[in-house]
């Protein structure tokens, strides 16, 4: 399988949390499985590093990004034009308008990639293959 992980699902695998349910477990350990993270996850999770919005055992940016490279080492999907030209085409979803997501959705239906998040409003995207994280 196929998975680009949400931002979230990436911040609850490095900081190895019981917030992830059995099942995503199961996927992101199975090595087997191509797992991407989008590089606006990256830069998301690095926000909010910053601003001290997430607590991590991390002591800089730089081992933040460390782990997510070296611990976690996914596939880092860049953003193209073809992500852009489906954003462009996603309907607005109702109470749905974030702009990283949204990006990370598009990402997903364009690389034909199953997306894995806690965000349970991901499921109102038609033509997104979406595993929720039930935690």
């Amino acid at each position: 399988m196929r998975c680009l992980i949400d931002t979230n699902i990436l911040l609850f695998s490095l900081a190895q949390s019981d917030d992830l349910d059995e099942n995503i477990s199961a996927i992101l350990n199975d090595f087997e499985n191509i797992i991407y993270v989008s590089a606006v996850s990256i830069f998301e999770a690095l926000h909010l590093y910053e601003n001290k919005r997430i607590k991590t055992k991390f002591k800089s940016a730089d081992d933040f990004l460390r782990a997510i490279e070296i611990d976690f080492n996914p596939r880092i999907l860049h953003t193209k034009t073809e992500h852009f030209n489906t954003y462009a085409r996603l309907p607005v979803v109702e109470k749905h308008n974030d702009p990283i997501d949204r990006i990370i959705i598009s990402q997903a239906i364009t690389e034909k990639l199953t997306l894995i998040s806690s965000d349970r409003k991901f499921q109102n995207y038609k033509d997104l293959d979406f595993i929720y994280n039930r935690r």
